[in-house]
């Protein structure tokens, strides 16, 4: 867990390919976007775009992957990646075939960073 408050909380997935792959989850058990009433929408998308703005912020990637995809979990989280062009599956999603072995001092730096992007996350929401 990043941080959380009554509504939603960040947690950081452990992913080895993937350092700071973040999730923000709705806290309530809600399936869809439509779901949630107008100001309830806006804050949750208000923590993704800070998550993302921390991501890039820390980890300076190629690109930000957001989904919001629960297919096998029916309930309402977003997924937000940083993207690099050396990434295991870069340019395919990362649910996608692998594209590469990444490097594993890469991935290590990566990893270094991980409480740094802790940092901006919960300065960001704070």
């Amino acid at each position: 867990m990043v941080i959380q408050c009554q509504w939603w909380r960040v947690i950081l997935v452990n992913d080895p390919l993937y350092p700071g792959f973040c999730r923000v989850i709705w806290n309530a058990h809600e399936q869809e976007m439509s779901d949630l009433h107008e100001a309830e929408r806006e804050e949750l998308m208000r923590v993704v775009w800070l998550v993302e703005a921390a991501q890039r912020e820390v980890f300076q990637p190629r690109k930000i992957n957001l989904a919001s995809l629960g297919n096998m979990v029916p309930h309402l989280h977003w997924h937000v990646i940083p993207r690099f062009e050396d990434d295991a599956h870069f340019p395919q999603p990362v649910w996608g075939q692998q594209q590469r072995e990444p490097d594993s001092a890469v991935l290590e730096q990566r990893r270094s960073q991980l409480n740094a992007l802790r940092d901006a996350i919960i300065y960001r929401l704070s």
